[in-house]
């Protein structure tokens, strides 16, 4: 009998706890603001802590559109061709080769053609990024930085068709 009080008391009190934790929350959407803070440090200390910041997230945005897309394209592929065997599957679930990426950058809205340094890009993004600030100075709604990137690599770097 006491062994059977002990669980109940314990269950009781791990329910207890669970009520009391906080949900999850998504993660905090940067803002350009934030970003733009960062990215007007990266033109004193490029290697400092700041412009880092700046300039791995807009290669991040990048890696992350583009092998998503390529993801997206090939399975899109998968899917219209039909059956696939057991070979063709770990192929195609593979990381997505060169050949590949370059066919979906299309779909992500922006083509940087190869090779292009990343700091040529970093620099387009930040002056947009900061011209956008001088605008948004007046109102009190900010944009996510995504958005702001996003916009900017697709004006700057259109596809070629």
């Amino acid at each position: 009998m006491p062994t059977n009080k002990f669980t109940l008391m314990f269950v009781a009190f791990l329910g207890v706890q669970l009520l009391s934790v906080p949900s999850a929350k998504a993660l905090e959407v940067l803002t350009a603001k934030e970003l733009a803070s960062h990215c007007a440090l990266m033109v004193n200390e490029t290697e400092g802590v700041d412009g880092q910041y700046c300039v791995r997230y807009i290669q991040g945005f990048i890696d992350g559109a583009i092998a998503t897309d390529a993801r997206v394209m090939l399975n899109a592929e998968s899917a219209i061709a039909g059956e696939e065997t057991f070979t063709e599957r770990a192929i195609r679930t593979r990381m997505p080769n060169r050949i590949d990426r370059s066919r979906a950058a299309g779909l992500a809205g922006f083509c940087l053609g190869d090779p292009l340094p990343l700091r040529e890009v970093v620099n387009v993004v930040v002056a947009d990024l900061a011209a956008q600030q001088i605008k948004l100075d007046n109102r009190d709604k900010d944009e996510p930085a995504m958005e702001v990137v996003y916009k900017s690599l697709m004006k700057n770097y259109p596809c070629k068709e």
